[in-house]
C-alpha cells in the first residue's frame, strides 16, 4: 500500500468531527447536513491526494447503482495506484448497492480508501450496522440548529481564513443567513474576499443589510423593546421582500423563549450558558431586554405568539394579519 493513505482499522468504530477526520480504510459520513458531509469527504480526498498526487477518485451514486460497480472500482490495480472510492447517498441506495457495500467490507481492497455517505433515516440500517462493526471511522454531520452553534460555525469559518469578528458581527451574520448553513458559509467567504481586518457589524450590514434588517429576528427585537412602530415597519418590509410569516413567528417565539429561560434562571443557581445551552451574548441581551418586563407580561406575549403560530400554520385565514397582530401584542406587553 502506498504510504500515507491507509491506517490499520481499529477493532471498533471511532468517531471524528467533519473538520478533524483523517484518512482511514473505511469512513462512514452520516447525517442530513449535506454541506458538512461534503466537506468531510473533500477533506479526506485532499489528505489522500497530498500523500499520493496520482490518486484516483471514483464517485458512485447509490440511488442509480449498477450491479458490480463497487467491485470494479475496488478491484486490484495493475500499477497499485492509491484510490479513493466514494459511495454517495446510501439513504437512497438500491438493495444491490447495500448488499455489495456489505460484501466489500468482508474483503477490503488494500489500496482503496472507502468513503460511505448516508444522509440519515432508517434505510440501509443493516448495512450501516455492518459498516460500524467493521471498524469504520464515523463522521456525524447533523444539522446545526442552535444559534450558539451557528455563531461558533461562523467564527470558525472566518478563523480558517485567518480572520476574527466582533460578536455583534457574528450575530448579524447568523440573523441574516443562519437558517441555511450554505448561505452562512457563503456569506463568510464573501466577507473574507471583499474586506480586510476584523469583521465588524458594519461590514455585515454593508453586504447583508437588507437581509439583516428585514429578518424576523429584527422584528422580534423591536417588538420585545416595545417599539411597535419599528416592529410593524420591519415586518411589512420583510413580508414585501419575500419573507414568510412562519419564520417571523418562529423568531418571535425563539426570542421570548430565551427571555423566559433567562428569567426563570434568576435566583435559582442555574447558569443559562452551561445549563440551558444559550450563548453568552444571548444571555446578556436577554437580561437587558427583561428590564421592565413582568412575568404576567411575558406570559401574555408568549400566549399571543402561540396563537399566531397556530394561525400561520393553517388554523387562521390570514397569516399576515395574524403575525402583525402578534407583533403588536408583544410590543404592547413590553410597554
Amino acid at each position: 500500500m502506498p504510504p500515507g493513505i491507509r491506517r490499520p482499522a481499529s477493532p471498533s468504530a471511532r468517531t471524528a468531527s467533519w473538520d478533524e477526520v483523517t484518512v482511514a480504510p473505511v469512513v462512514l459520513v452520516t447525517g442530513s447536513e449535506l454541506l458538512l458531509a461534503e466537506r468531510a469527504v473533500d477533506r479526506l480526498i485532499a489528505q489522500a491526494r497530498t500523500a499520493e498526487p496520482s490518486l484516483e477518485v471514483t464517485r458512485i451514486e447509490a440511488a442509480g447503482y449498477q450491479p458490480g460497480q463497487l467491485r470494479v472500482a475496488t478491484s486490484p490495480s495493475l500499477f497499485d495506484e492509491a484510490r479513493v472510492v466514494v459511495v454517495e447517498g446510501l439513504q437512497s441506495a438500491t438493495e444491490v448497492a447495500l448488499a455489495e457495500v456489505a460484501a466489500q467490507l468482508l474483503e477490503p481492497s488494500e489500496d482503496v480508501v472507502l468513503i460511505l455517505q448516508h444522509g440519515g433515516g432508517v434505510r440501509g440500517k443493516k448495512t450501516l450496522d455492518a459498516i460500524r462493526a467493521a471498524g469504520a471511522v464515523l463522521v456525524q454531520c447533523d444539522p446545526i440548529k442552535r444559534d450558539a452553534d451557528k455563531v461558533a460555525f461562523a467564527a470558525a469559518e472566518l478563523a480558517r481564513a485567518g480572520r476574527k469578528a466582533e460578536p455583534a458581527a457574528l450575530r448579524a451574520l447568523v440573523e441574516a443567513c443562519g437558517n441555511d448553513l450554505r448561505d452562512l458559509a457563503a456569506a463568510c467567504s464573501q466577507l473574507v474576499a471583499d474586506t480586510s481586518g476584523r469583521v465588524t457589524a458594519e461590514m455585515v450590514s454593508q453586504y447583508h443589510g437588507g437581509r439583516v434588517e428585514a429578518t424576523g429576528f429584527r422584528v422580534a427585537d423591536a417588538a420585545v423593546d416595545g417599539r411597535s412602530g419599528d416592529a410593524v415597519a420591519l415586518l411589512r418590509h420583510a413580508l414585501a421582500t419575500g419573507s414568510d410569516p412562519v419564520p417571523v413567528v418562529a423568531a418571535l417565539a425563539a426570542k421570548l423563549r430565551t427571555l423566559a429561560k433567562v428569567a426563570a434562571a434568576r435566583g435559582r443557581g442555574i447558569d443559562p450558558v452551561r445549563d440551558l445551552g444559550l450563548a453568552p451574548w444571548q444571555v446578556d441581551r436577554a437580561r437587558k431586554d427583561l428590564v421592565g418586563w413582568t412575568p404576567e407580561a411575558l406570559a401574555e406575549a408568549i400566549s399571543a405568539v402561540a396563537q399566531a403560530d397556530a394561525e400561520v400554520k393553517g388554523a387562521g385565514r390570514d397569516p399576515v394579519f395574524a403575525v402583525e397582530r402578534a407583533v403588536l401584542r408583544v410590543a404592547a406587553a413590553a410597554s
